[in-house]
């Protein structure tokens, strides 16, 4: 729950259920869990493909269970970023809005390539290749930008957690290459997480987004019901950013 210094704290807007395959707790816990740390916004999501058929279902059971006074709980889907233009992993059929989910969550699981998805062995081949650094950090935040404009009124997954598995970091990101970035999320209506799991985006992100007038939400990406709205790391990160100080 909040601490009085960042309301941020009061949410957490990246848990995932049993519908996806690598967590582990239930619908219904996530949200108890939620009521007991005293939160008052919950995003539900899960991981899809284009593959995907289950998200109906997944409607349906957060539907059925009951919502506790005070707890606002939101829907949505994880998709990774396919390639350099924003595409997203989504099913075709997936409803966005009345019917559907509230929004979609946009993630950089893997390096969004020209030619498709890079996992970060492919990409650091492709830097020690010769692909250049700021080459490279301009194509994926150009990716992230498309796949806002695509699907305004989504989230950004854990932004830039790919950065560390492919060799690079925040700090390789030019002072426009963000500031277009964090302009692009706000006027996309586009969420921006800070999230516990990955420890990302630092200080330096977080204040960009901050400057340019976007929203910033917490997250801890729980997979298990126990996790849920337990900060550590996003604390460091928020005091970072409001003192001004490094990541």
């Amino acid at each position: 729950m909040t601490d009085g210094r960042h309301p941020e704290l009061s949410g957490d807007w990246h848990v995932h259920s049993q519908f996806s395959d690598d967590a582990e707790s239930t619908i219904g816990a996530n949200i108890r869990a939620a009521q007991q740390r005293g939160l008052t916004h919950l995003r539900l999501i899960d991981h899809v493909r284009v593959s995907t058929t289950w998200v109906p279902d997944f409607l349906a059971a957060v539907a059925a269970e009951p919502v506790p006074d005070g707890l606002v709980v939101h829907t949505g889907v994880e998709a990774k970023i396919l390639d350099a233009t924003g595409r997203l992993d989504l099913p075709p059929d997936l409803v966005i809005g009345p019917g559907g989910i509230e929004g979609i969550v946009i993630a950089d699981h893997q390096f969004p390539g020209p030619d498709g998805p890079w996992t970060p062995e492919r990409t650091r081949s492709e830097l020690t290749g010769g692909l250049g650094e700021a080459e490279a950090v301009e194509i994926l935040v150009t990716a992230m930008v498309g796949a806002m404009r695509r699907h305004p009124g989504g989230q950004l997954a854990h932004p830039f957690s790919i950065l560390p598995k492919i060799g690079l970091s925040e700090d390789s990101i030019s002072d426009a290459l963000l500031e277009g970035w964090a302009d692009a999320a706000a006027e996309t209506r586009t969420f921006v997480e800070v999230n516990e799991k990955w420890a990302c985006p630092g200080a330096r992100v977080i204040r960009a987004v901050r400057a340019a007038g976007a929203t910033l939400v917490a997250s801890t990406d729980a997979h298990v019901s126990t996790h849920v709205g337990r900060y550590r790391d996003v604390v460091g990160i928020l005091d970072a950013a409001a003192q001004g100080s490094a990541p």
